[in-house]
């Protein structure tokens, strides 16, 4: 039998230590990378306010209490205001970054994932890139955002956020626009195995387009889920033109009939109803 001499052996363990090193690192980096997270749901950014859709104007903020749809009136314009700024403010990016989803995530490091797309919204698009760190608790979002063309604005951080790793809350900041790179919008969410269960958004822009100090700030409404004839909720704490307003509200999802209570507007702490035709009727024992 021929002897393997003392270099033959140095080149074999050198060659072992190569491919062990080698393939540790291989692992190492495959731990690293794994599968990209999951996106939060679509509704952690969303308020349904379908209960309260309404096409009539009004130019005060004081309504007749005589009427005989007051009561479903008065939370549609409370929660109407509320809509309007998410339509005007937030619609786009909202969109732009559930658009996502149909991209193909590419691994970039530090167990970062990006997704590069074009989102094409009315007559306008935008180049968006969402990017999503995994990390001990969470997972951290961040989109960027660019237009070109007429009202054109270069790349800047629209929506930044967090996701528990398990998928049961998260929070997002949403930033004004590329003329005011300031947060506007924070949106908490819960949600539970099936879906999502709560919603609220808390008005935290400091300054407003004149810069002088937003009288808006630290606004909220959140909407909620939960069990009995009332199945959904909203708690709304609000600037009325001259003050802030504490009001809750709450409905059938199914049977549309309600009830609102808001002392600053009814001058007592009851429930004031209405039935499934938005008409007031007597609230039931």
């Amino acid at each position: 039998m021929k002897q393997i001499t003392v270099p033959v052996m140095k080149k074999i363990a050198d060659l072992f230590l190569i491919l062990t090193l080698t393939a540790g690192l291989s692992t190492g980096c495959s731990k690293d990378r794994e599968d990209p997270p999951a996106f939060p749901p679509a509704e952690s950014m969303k308020i349904d306010f379908s209960n309260f859709d309404t096409e009539k104007k009004h130019s005060s903020y004081y309504l007749s209490k005589g009427i005989e749809n007051v009561n479903w009136e008065f939370s549609a314009l409370v929660a109407g205001y509320w809509n309007s700024i998410i339509v005007t403010t937030l619609a786009i990016p909202v969109i732009t970054f559930n658009l996502a989803l149909d991209a193909s995530p590419v691994y970039v490091n530090d167990k970062t994932w990006e997704w590069k797309y074009e989102a094409k919204i009315f007559t306008a698009t935008y180049k968006a890139r969402v990017t999503g760190q995994v990390r001990t608790q969470d997972v951290e979002w961040k989109m960027y955002v660019s237009r070109e063309g007429s009202g054109g604005f270069a790349e800047f951080l629209w929506i930044q956020g967090t996701s528990k790793l398990d998928g049961t809350g998260g929070q997002w900041i949403l930033n004004h626009s590329s003329s005011y790179k300031e947060p506007v919008i924070q949106i908490d969410w819960t949600a539970n195995s099936n879906s999502v269960e709560t919603v609220k958004y808390t008005y935290v822009r400091v300054l407003n387009d004149s810069r002088v100090d937003d009288p808006f700030r630290n606004s909220y409404i959140e909407f909620g889920k939960k069990s009995g004839s009332y199945n959904a909720y909203y708690s709304i704490h609000y600037f009325n033109g001259y003050d802030f307003s504490d009001m809750q509200v709450e409905w059938s999802t199914t049977g549309k009939q309600g009830r609102v209570k808001c002392a600053e507007f009814f001058a007592d702490d009851k429930w004031h109803c209405w039935n499934g035709n938005y008409i007031n009727v007597i609230c039931p024992d």
